[in-house]
């Protein structure tokens, strides 16, 4: 979650069916006003509390205009900028581990989603991946970011919450800024990854802003 401290106006960035109500409690006891629940992708490993959301709250859902969400309020091009208040989130987009995904930039932050994580990068050999994609996305986009820029991933698997640019272009062992865009591409190709278990549930419920059978 991020907000203007002087509007309270907020949003949430990849919001989690399973934590809405933890999320919501959260907005109620700051005094928020949640502006936008914003998805940097479509998920294949979550499903999204964005149309539950919605209906609480009336914050606008947002993704990137090629995604096939047809029930999203917003659909936000390469480098368009929201408000909260006087503040930006600006939208940059960053594909590789689908085609559509976008980070956004919040004042000295980017939330990454599933492109860049801490000391890794997310996968590319499904919905659309591209190992090519993704090398770009990290080394012209975020990459060029200011060193003490700190990256919040959409999740990391070790218990880590944040890192830095700089990090990043120095330590992490899958794409820094040593690695060739034909190694990545090669290890990339080669990691042999099982699917996301949850993949065949998540995917269509995503599509609908997270709406399903189960919470209509």
């Amino acid at each position: 979650m991020i907000a203007d401290r002087l509007s309270h106006e907020a949003a949430f960035i990849d919001p989690v069916l399973e934590n809405l109500d933890r999320d919501l409690k959260l907005v109620e006891e700051l005094g928020l006003k949640l502006k936008y629940s914003i998805e940097t992708h479509v998920h294949a490993d979550h499903v999204t509390s964005a149309f539950l959301i919605r209906e609480k709250t009336s914050a606008q859902t947002v993704i990137n205009k090629n995604a096939e969400v047809e029930c999203a309020s917003v659909f936000i091009n390469d480098e368009e900028v929201l408000k909260l208040g006087n503040l930006e989130i600006k939208a940059v987009f960053t594909p590789g581990h689908t085609n559509t995904c976008t980070s956004f930039i919040f004042e000295d932050m980017v939330f990454t989603g599933d492109c860049l994580f801490i000391r890794g990068t997310g996968r590319t050999d499904f919905q659309q991946g591209s190992a090519a994609d993704m090398y770009e996305s990290i080394v012209d986009e975020l990459y060029t970011l200011p060193d003490d820029t700190k990256i919040y991933p959409g999740h990391d698997y070790k218990g880590l919450t944040s890192s830095t640019i700089k990090e990043e272009k120095l330590f992490n062992p899958r794409l820094n800024y040593l690695t060739s865009k034909k190694d990545f591409i090669e290890t990339m190709n080669n990691l042999k990854l099982d699917q996301p278990k949850n993949i065949h549930i998540a995917v269509p419920a995503n599509l609908l802003c997270g709406r399903s059978k189960n919470n209509d």
